[in-house]
């Protein structure tokens, strides 16, 4: 099924409504998360004195680009992002991040996994009062389901690599009901799978949310991280300005759908997807194990529209890793400050996360390898922030010692202004073709879906048209369920 099926369980649906009665939840439309100005006075006024990291349900109105980037009281403005100077990308192209951090719980993933479950629960699907939700994840996609579900008064089974760094796991002990940690890290998706399939088959009433085959993930970002970008680029686009890409680590390929929006309203612009060097999957059907935490490999989501994607990047992870350091560092910031970079701009360095500075990469090669000018604008995602890997600084302390000033000088000229247009291919029909066919092989043989959906994917012109244009349907009918909840603040 293309579309994301919501059909109504009216006996479970009862059931529901009763749960947010009583626990005080009123469930935001997509349209208030993409437009904050349309929510109530009232909830801003109550928003004035929560936490952005609060478990109050009223932060499911914060699950949007445009929160006021402060941890308490904060309410709505324009969307939070950062761009990078020239001499700092060394690329005249205009390189223009989105920030998650200032998302309830510090990545944007709590919105993806908001789409994921807001239409199963408004339509009876999932029944609050008897269901688990389960969450599998390379790191993010969990926390924010965690956080959703608590927010829903949902139970939660989050499932993550055991090799992901301490923070992720620290937090989520205290927010989801259950986590479960598989072996190896990012790269090992099918050991995620595989557990999956583990929990279906032990009988235990829970529902899977996979966001690397769940179309709320891919909704959520094509309707509202697309539009987020649209606002930024519009902000900055001049008289001669142009959108020329958008780049972002393919992961469960929910942010990438982004480019599906954007391409419609920017028709000459390129998508960029990007994945780590060792484990180029889409670059060279390659497999491996890295470090840049969360994106995912060894696969092709089931969500990814791979046929409007435009150019494959592959970043080595050393690159990220000591790029890490030399944002992060004392010495690090001070080299920055010392070559001429505005302090107030260094001082933004640790919006980066792991998969961000990898994401900056990508945009960094795809404007070298294009060529482009001041007038170009390339746009990318800051998914998470250096907040959730303070634990990998301290070790790669403890392992390779002190960072010093000879090491920060080092790191900006190997790993940021050498950057090449190496590991990266520009796509064809037969190279999207070769990506695409991929996707049987984990999702056909393994996964359960058929073979006339891949085909349609790929053929079928209204495949991704069909989902994209659920975003009215979904709204309705949270606009039903919240005025059948009749709840009062």
């Amino acid at each position: 099924m293309t579309r994301i099926d919501l059909t109504i369980m009216q006996d479970r649906l009862e059931r529901t409504l009763q749960r947010v009665r009583e626990r005080k939840i009123i469930i935001p439309t997509l349209a208030q998360q993409r437009d904050p100005s349309l929510v109530p006075a009232d909830i801003q006024d109550r928003l004035k004195e929560i936490g952005l990291w609060d478990l109050h349900p009223l932060n499911l109105f914060r699950i949007t680009w445009h929160n006021e980037p402060k941890p308490f009281g904060g309410l709505f403005g324009d969307v939070n992002y950062l761009e990078f100077p020239s001499s700092f990308t060394g690329t005249k192209a205009r390189i223009v991040a989105l920030v998650g951090k200032w998302f309830p719980c510090g990545v944007h993933k709590v919105g993806a996994a908001f789409g994921c479950l807001v239409p199963r629960l408004v339509t009876g699907q999932f029944d609050p009062t008897t269901q688990k939700a389960v969450w599998p994840s390379t790191g993010n996609f969990c926390r924010g389901g965690a956080y959703d579900s608590r927010l829903l008064a949902c139970k939660s089974v989050a499932i993550l690599p055991e090799g992901m760094s301490k923070e992720r796991f620290e937090w989520l002990s205290n927010v989801a009901d259950e986590v479960i940690a598989t072996p190896g890290t990012e790269s090992n998706v099918k050991e995620i799978f595989d557990k999956c399939w583990e929990l279906r088959r032990s009988g235990e009433d829970l529902m899977i949310f996979n966001q690397f085959e769940e179309f709320g993930n891919y909704l959520w970002h094509y309707w509202i991280t697309g539009n987020a970008m649209e606002q930024v680029a519009h902000k900055l686009l001049g008289e001669k300005g142009q959108v020329a890409g958008f780049a972002s680590a393919t992961g469960s390929a929910g942010t990438i759908a982004a480019g599906d929006y954007l391409k419609q309203k920017f028709p000459g612009m390129k998508i960029i997807a990007s994945e780590a060097l060792q484990c180029p999957t889409l670059l060279n059907n390659g497999f491996g194990a890295h470090r840049i935490e969360g994106i995912g490999d060894k696969h092709v989501p089931w969500i990814h529209n791979v046929k409007n994607t435009d150019f494959i990047t592959a970043i080595d992870d050393n690159s990220v890793v000591n790029l890490a350091r030399l944002f992060n560092e004392p010495e690090g910031k001070q080299h920055l400050i010392d070559s001429g970079f505005d302090p107030d701009f260094v001082d933004q360095l640790d919006l980066l996360g792991f998969s961000s500075i990898a994401n900056l990469l990508s945009a960094i090669k795809f404007a070298k390898y294009n060529e482009l000018t001041e007038n170009d604008i390339v746009l990318t995602v800051l998914t998470d922030s250096m907040e959730l890997y303070q634990s990998r600084l301290t070790e790669m302390h403890e392992e390779y010692g002190e960072y010093r000033k000879e090491n920060a000088i080092a790191d900006e000229a190997r790993y940021l202004q050498a950057v090449t247009t190496d590991n990266m291919e520009e796509l064809g029909y037969r190279e999207r073709k070769r990506i695409h066919n991929l996707k049987y092989y984990t999702w056909v043989e393994q996964q359960g879906r058929t073979y006339e959906e891949i085909m349609a994917q790929w053929y079928d012109p209204d495949y991704w048209l069909e989902v994209q244009a659920q975003q009215p349907e979904i709204d309705a009918l949270i606009e039903e369920f919240n005025h059948k909840a009749k709840v009062e603040l």
